[in-house]
């Protein structure tokens, strides 16, 4: 008897990072790991999932799993999109990545509700997993008024402000994740 499988292997991390292309996840993975993903000023730099782990001390480990950036019909395929969001089906919580600067001059707010959309439509499940936001790029000129816009425009979601490439605001999104 001959049988055809088709098997398929799944990440499996504590935390997911999602986000549009270059909104600093790859950045953040480096900066609280020793993984060393692809980092570019250009979109779609991550090609493939990365996996790293942070330790916050000698007993507290978690694994963090950065996507590549995703985009606008992901859960219909655009982009790689359903290869991506397979991924990250299997974390505990997710961290919503936004650029709070972006170069093309996007609103950050847009930009959280168009990736909502894409995890809604992919699995409510996935949708409804707990959530944070990391306001990266604090360390830019005019990062400080964006926030406040950010957190006005969501008032009701924990947002932290965070320099993936600086390392400031690390710590406190660590251990709330730790938490959770």
């Amino acid at each position: 008897q001959i049988r055809e499988l088709h098997l398929e292997l799944r990440l499996i991390a504590d935390v997911g990072l999602v986000g549009l292309p270059n909104a600093g996840k790859s950045t953040l993975l480096s900066r609280f790991t020793h993984a060393r993903p692809k980092i570019a000023d250009y979109p779609f730099t991550t090609l493939s999932p990365q996996l790293g782990i942070v330790e916050l001390d000698a007993e507290r480990r978690l694994v963090i799993a950065d996507i590549p950036g995703l985009i606008e019909g992901a859960s219909e395929g655009a982009g790689l999109g359903l290869d991506f969001l397979r991924h990250i089906e299997r974390t505990r919580v997710l961290v919503h990545m936004l650029d709070i600067m972006p170069i093309d001059g996007t609103n950050p707010v847009d930009s959280y509700h168009q990736i909502r959309k894409e995890l809604e439509a992919y699995s409510p499940k996935l949708a409804a997993k707990p959530e944070f936001l990391a306001a990266n790029k604090m360390d830019l000129a005019g990062a400080s008024e964006a926030l406040a816009d950010l957190r006005s425009a969501l008032p009701r979601k924990q947002i932290f402000s965070i320099s993936a490439v600086a390392g400031t605001g690390l710590r406190p999104l660590l251990e709330e994740l730790w938490q959770r």
